[in-house]
């Protein structure tokens, strides 16, 4: 992987922001009533939530191509 590759799946990660959303606020709404976990732990979750889902559909879209 270049520094290239890397700054581009940087550029990515901030549209994927808007894919991202709707499933971190999800879970944290299942794991709130689930679990009752506290509201500020269920906000740490959403925030990590969508970092981790949105650098995920970054990386697919810069790699997605090589099989």
């Amino acid at each position: 992987m270049t520094s290239l590759d890397l700054v581009m799946i940087l550029v990515y990660t901030f549209p994927m922001f808007l894919f991202a959303i709707a499933p971190a606020l999800k879970l944290g709404d299942y794991l709130e009533e689930k679990y009752g976990i506290s509201e500020k732990t269920k906000r740490i979750i959403m925030v990590s939530g969508t970092i981790v889902v949105s650098l995920g559909l970054a990386t697919f879209l810069q790699f997605g191509h090589i099989y």
